[in-house]
């Protein structure tokens, strides 16, 4: 079986954001699936995904603090028409990377106990964000 859609998020402030439930309502067919791959890709420049632990907020602050001073806003950055978010974002985003391949085993994600699917935000108003799931299984 293959499936792709998109989904669609809501606007989210700056930050690491756990959204591993809006992505598995996405996806019933998921169910389904004794084997298979979920692949998630985030359709823009400024923003990425992650998988990392789920359980702790701390964690999620923690990975926009080490972002926010690994790719400071105070750079000389020669891009800078749509704002001085804009072009760390855009390194942040390549940083951390546009997609996610995940493995799918008896009906569900392969996770471990403490992972889950993150959107970073890398932008102070990024606005909404699609991604595109594609399924694969049997």
């Amino acid at each position: 079986m293959w499936l792709s859609r998109d989904l669609p998020l809501a606007a989210r402030p700056r930050g690491v954001h756990l959204i591993t439930r809006e992505v598995l309502a996405a996806v019933p067919e998921l169910a389904d699936l004794r084997v298979g791959l979920l692949h998630v890709h985030i359709a823009h420049t400024s923003a990425s995904l992650t998988l990392n632990e789920n359980a702790s907020p701390d964690v999620r602050r923690d990975i926009e603090t080490w972002m926010n001073a690994a790719v400071p806003e105070q750079f000389a950055w020669t891009h800078t028409l749509e704002g001085s978010d804009d072009m760390p974002a855009h390194v942040k985003a390549s940083l951390m990377g546009p997609s996610l391949t995940l493995p799918v085993r008896d009906g569900g994600l392969a996770l471990g106990v403490w992972q889950g699917i993150h959107l970073c935000e890398h932008r102070d108003r990024g606005g909404s964000r699609t991604l595109t799931l594609t399924l694969n299984g049997e």
